[in-house]
């Protein structure tokens, strides 16, 4: 009998609803039925809006219905800090109109919610945040006459993970949102990317909640408005990418760059340049395209039997290999603590100016260190 063979689990992981839509796109070859998107570019931040509409585009992609606003900034690593705070300012603007667009008021209380290990760089986003962020409930409950306009009540607490508290994170926040009774709930955490050069430079907003856990694969109990009874905005920054993933992207990197020289070769262009998928230029990244890429039998001539497979099939036999050996690792770059700090800098500014009225980008450093 035959055996239906399950290749989801070779898949290139991804929490980022962008790629997801990507790789949908390219299996498809065309726009995806019930998914709108918009995408604009200004001053190095591309910010891109997708509405997951249906069940049937939401299965498409992988992601839950709803909306997800995706900033994404290469300039980010080069530590420009006039680039992050034009940044944080694009990010309070777009999450201020994420708030309103889910229907949160301007005085709703928020819980901020950061998760992650604080004991490990790539994961302590969620924590770094919520050492910066400005806590006023306390001030609200014991003097509230001394709260001026322009601030809403906001708590915020770092759960840490099930290896160090040996509670499930779903149940500590569930237990808190039952006493504090706040109004809605913001979710920072890591999340794992396809692509190494939106590692530390992307940052995703969305209603659907998250996860904790997912961006490795150890997911928990989700933290969702179905299962906390209030609205869940998910703030995530991908910080990791997996070892199949690299080795996938090298290999497609190999072919496209011998495939453009194969055509180069074939139609010779005064001054042309070869340039290996991925390498920035000031504010934009060059990938190879569909063009660029040899024919299936130029594929095989180069690359023998591993360049005949198909994308599934490539996936699969890099997982068959590293896995054993215990190789599919989890990758972060080497400069991950100076990228770490920095993006928790940003979407920490970006939080304040958005949820206080009174607070600004001229004034917001006032709140962080």
């Amino acid at each position: 009998m035959d055996k239906h063979l399950d290749l989801s689990i070779y898949s290139v992981r991804t929490d980022l609803a962008l790629e997801a839509r990507e790789m949908a796109e390219q299996e498809q070859a065309g726009e995806l039925n019930g998914i709108r998107f918009h995408s604009e570019e200004e001053g190095g931040i591309t910010v891109s809006k997708m509405v997951v509409e249906t069940m049937e585009g939401a299965k498409r992609i992988g992601k839950m219905p709803g909306r997800y606003v995706t900033l994404e900034v290469p300039g980010l690593r080069s530590q420009d800090s006039e680039l992050q705070d034009r940044v944080a300012t694009r990010f309070a603007q777009e999450f201020h109109t994420f708030l309103s667009e889910t229907g949160i008021k301007e005085n709703d209380s928020a819980l901020i919610v950061g998760l992650g290990n604080w004991n490990v760089t790539p994961d302590a986003v969620g924590p770094l945040v919520v050492e910066n962020v400005l806590v006023t409930r306390h001030l609200f409950e014991l003097m509230p006459e001394q709260v001026e306009e322009g601030y809403r009540p906001v708590s915020a607490i770092s759960p840490g993970v099930l290896g160090i508290t040996g509670i499930e994170t779903s149940e500590i926040v569930y237990g808190v949102v039952e006493k504090t009774k706040p109004d809605f709930v913001i979710v920072i955490d890591a999340l794992a990317s396809r692509a190494l050069e939106r590692v530390n430079t992307t940052i995703q907003i969305s209603d659907t909640g998250i996860s904790p856990g997912s961006g490795v694969g150890n997911k928990r109990k989700p933290l969702t408005k179905e299962t906390l009874g209030i609205p869940v905005i998910a703030v995530g920054v991908p910080t990791v990418v997996d070892a199949v993933t690299i080795v996938h992207d090298t290999i497609s990197y190999i072919l496209g760059h011998l495939g453009r020289q194969l055509k180069e070769a074939k139609n010779p262009k005064p001054s042309s340049r070869l340039l290996p998928r991925g390498f920035q230029f000031p504010g934009k990244v060059k990938r190879y395209t569909e063009e660029d890429m040899p024919d299936a039998e130029e594929k095989q001539a180069i690359l023998g039997m591993i360049g005949g497979l198909e994308e599934n099939e490539k996936r699969q036999l890099i997982h068959e290999v590293l896995a054993p050996l215990g190789h599919n690792l989890i990758v972060t770059p080497k400069e991950i603590d100076d990228y770490v700090e920095d993006i928790a800098n940003v979407v920490a500014n970006g939080l304040n100016a958005a949820l206080h009225g009174s607070i600004d980008m001229d004034n917001v450093s006032a709140y962080t260190h």
